[in-house]
């Protein structure tokens, strides 16, 4: 009974430990920032939306990749567009939020937004998204 409750506590505790950790020392806990990835119809449309997020503090950044191709199956038939990629990066805690609000403004019927947890990288750099995106 005391080891099932140690595993299931584990997350919880380890979770603590790393928050306790990076106040004390000023280190990045893994995972606290994410990147986002958001494709758009056109440049007009990215810049639109990368200012709406940007407006509401979804992020401390958004880049604006130039035309890329696309190949995708939508309705079951094979679909070529060129398509703008937003590269947009948060808090990870606001992914849902930056989904929502996405979902809410985007064009598309089922636009794309992934996101990917940050390990590692530059550590000022990620000190400063979590700056300049507030917490919940």
């Amino acid at each position: 009974e005391a080891v099932t409750l140690a595993v299931l506590m584990y997350p919880l505790l380890r979770g603590l430990a790393l928050q306790l950790h990076s106040a004390l020392t000023g280190s990045y806990i893994p995972g606290t920032s994410s990147v986002a990835f958001i494709s758009c119809l056109n440049e007009q449309i990215a810049k639109d939306i990368a200012r709406a997020i940007m407006d509401k503090k979804l992020a401390a950044q958004v880049n604006i990749l130039p035309k890329s191709s696309a190949l995708y199956f939508w309705k079951g038939e094979l679909e070529e567009s060129t398509e703008i990629l937003l590269i947009v990066k948060t808090r990870t805690s606001k992914i849902g939020e930056l989904s929502n609000y996405v979902r809410s403004i985007h064009p598309f019927e089922i636009p794309e937004i992934i996101s990917l947890p940050i390990d590692q990288g530059n550590p000022l750099y990620l000190k400063w998204i979590e700056e300049n995106v507030p917490r919940d």
